[in-house]
């Protein structure tokens, strides 16, 4: 498969250069030259799948004429060691459950499959270190500092805005040492991700050093997104349900909507999906106006969600050809602030006996706001709530319990370095 750039599609790479580089030469984001429709027979096989069997389907579709069969069913299996439960929310509303791997978030597949999709590139080649350069806003750090923690040759470094993680995700890649190096920036999620952006446009530090990005930016984090697209469809197919089906994604970068979209384009059978926002609501401000304006991110208590610039915007601009029209045929947009976040999450508890988070909140309320008569609506609780954990339990007025691995990442030491928001500072720091 060729990889094209949504700068310039004459400009193209190999699978192998897509991942290790990141971001094409002309610093737009990789897309694959053509999506292929699955068959229908798999289609007609989802609700008797497992999990890693549909994942490997899907993978195989995209990636089989990269990588050989027995080692991308290898990489699969060791990305997907967990499984993703569909729960019952209230009638109509399903909840798709992406919190149960090592670090309790979505993100886990994603820098998974990954880091393992690198080493298969680069196991007996490396001549100098690579140096995975990831920006977060809570979980992306973390699902990626596990995933690559220990991997022999690369170096992982995770930009975090300070004070604007909670503590918990804090915790998870700051306590981890060996090959991951936390970098606290004195500024945004957005200041983040532009000093990493800055770097892959820096020709000098690109001379000196082997970078690549984790953040969803990479075709190997946000592609491996679709497979849980695909496995909920299936667990709602055992449920006797197949059509009519609407899908509500909690949106910051929009890597992970973008995964489901391509999903669709190979055949998911999905009616339509809603893109839920905090106040960070660039996209709903695009689909209503038709006009994209970029801006700083303002922090909310839904802080993976806040990107007032999101990356893979470009990807979805070229997915429907730019344009609007189609854009808002397949997506809605939905906006909600901290009190309604809040409020959501403490009448869900009380009502349903549901713990949302507060990012999974968004769309939960986005599905009970925007559902039409007849439909079923599922929606992606992105991490497990005890991440948000004085949140969740201001929301709620009451204790939650805090899973076993979380408390183990409390027990660690923090180590972490702090940074300015400036670039000269960054560049320096990563030639030392």
């Amino acid at each position: 498969m060729i990889y094209y750039s949504t700068n310039n599609k004459e400009l193209t790479a190999s699978l192998e250069t897509a991942v290790t580089q990141g971001l094409a030469k002309d610093k737009g984001l990789y897309m694959p030259e053509r999506i292929p429709a699955l068959p229908q027979a798999f289609f007609n096989n989802l609700d008797k799948m497992t999990l890693q069997e549909i994942a490997f389907e899907v993978a195989n579709s995209i990636f089989g004429e990269d990588i050989p069969a027995s080692d991308l069913k290898r990489i699969v299996d060791e990305t997907l060691c967990f499984d993703i439960p569909l729960v019952k929310v209230k009638d109509g509303i399903y909840s798709l459950e992406l919190f149960h791997g090592p670090t309790l978030a979505f993100k886990d597949v994603g820098a998974r499959f990954m880091a393992r999709l690198l080493q298969h590139f680069t196991q007996g080649q490396k001549k100098e270190d690579i140096n995975v350069l990831v920006a977060t806003s809570g979980d992306t750090g973390s699902a990626v500092a596990n995933g690559f923690l220990g991997v022999e040759g690369i170096n992982v470094f995770v930009l975090y805005p300070k004070g604007l993680v909670s503590e918990i995700q804090e915790t998870q890649f700051t306590t981890l040492g060996q090959n991951i190096t936390a970098l606290e920036v004195d500024g945004t999620f957005d200041d983040c991700q532009r000093l990493v952006k800055s770097a892959f446009m820096d020709d000098e530090l690109q001379s000196k050093l082997t970078l690549t990005s984790a953040n969803s930016i990479n075709v190997a984090r946000f592609l491996p997104q679709a497979f849980y697209y695909f496995y909920g469809m299936g667990q709602l197919k055992k449920l006797g349900i197949t059509k009519d089906i609407v899908c509500c994604v909690p949106s910051g970068n929009f890597g992970n909507i973008t995964a489901a979209l391509i999903g669709k384009m190979q055949g998911l059978p999905i009616s339509r999906f809603i893109a839920a926002n905090n106040r960070n609501d660039v996209f709903l401000e695009y689909l209503e106006t038709k006009a994209y304006k970029p801006r700083p991110s303002v922090a909310t208590i839904a802080n993976a969600m806040d990107v007032g610039d999101p990356s893979n915007f470009a990807r979805i601009l070229d997915l429907y050809d730019h344009s609007h029209a189609a854009i808002s045929d397949e997506i809605s947009g939905t906006r909600y602030d901290d009190e309604q976040i809040r409020a959501t999450m403490k009448r869900t508890y009380e009502e349903e006996k549901y713990l949302l988070d507060p990012h999974g909140a968004c769309a939960y309320q986005a599905l009970e706001d925007g559902m039409k008569e007849g439909e079923t609506g599922f929606f992606i609780e992105t991490a497990h709530p005890a991440k948000f954990l004085d949140t969740v339990e201001n929301a709620i007025g009451e204790k939650i319990d805090i899973p076993l691995p979380l408390q183990e990442f409390m027990k660690g030491t923090k180590q972490s370095v702090e940074l300015s928001k400036e670039y000269g500072d960054f560049k320096a720091f990563l030639l030392q």
